[in-house]
């Protein structure tokens, strides 16, 4: 049934049970596998940019970009590491898999990918946020779903507590983050 599954997967925790399905799904079709991952501000752990307001003072400005900049490459090797990883697991799987790393916008990025490389699935997880934290924060499965080429079957990460998904509401639309 599919050929050419492309697994959108990330640094997070949730995102082995993604790599995991798509995994069972590669063996089952005797599909190959493209292991994505797209290097964003939006990640879950990525490095904040610097704000623009810092570049009237240079020597500050200077330091921070250099600190950031060492935080983004740190980052962009732990991705490729876990690339690497789950590479080597789905080889010693028997699978014929491949992966990539960019950088940019992922929804936008994932279903571009996918369209090149011919993908008849992509697999991808979701957090579920809803309301505010979803406006705010976006929602890269929810723009895959809407704009790919090709079937997406998504993998939900485990249920918060509901309590702690209002308190992350809470504090995207209030600015700030509780001590709890």
């Amino acid at each position: 049934m599919f050929q050419k599954i492309l697994v959108a997967v990330d640094t997070s925790k949730s995102s082995k049970q993604v790599f995991d399905t798509a995994l069972s799904l590669a063996k089952a079709n005797n599909a190959s596998l493209m292991l994505l991952h797209v290097v964003s501000e939006e990640e879950l752990g990525s490095p904040t940019p610097i704000l623009p307001s810092l570049e009237y003072y240079p020597s500050v400005y200077e330091k921070n970009m250099e600190l950031y900049q060492q935080q983004r490459e740190a980052f962009t090797k732990q991705g490729l590491d876990m690339l690497r990883s789950r590479h080597q697991e789905a080889m010693a799987a028997g699978l014929n898999v491949e992966f990539r790393q960019l950088s940019g916008s992922p929804g936008r990025l994932i279903c571009d990918f996918a369209l090149a490389w011919k993908a008849d699935l992509i697999v991808t997880g979701r957090r579920g946020r809803r309301g505010l934290s979803e406006f705010f924060m976006g929602s890269v499965s929810n723009y895959v779903l809407h704009h790919a080429s090709c079937s997406v079957l998504t993998v939900q990460s485990p249920a918060q507590p509901a309590e702690k998904l209002q308190s992350a509401e809470r504090e995207v639309s209030l600015g700030y983050k509780s001590s709890n």
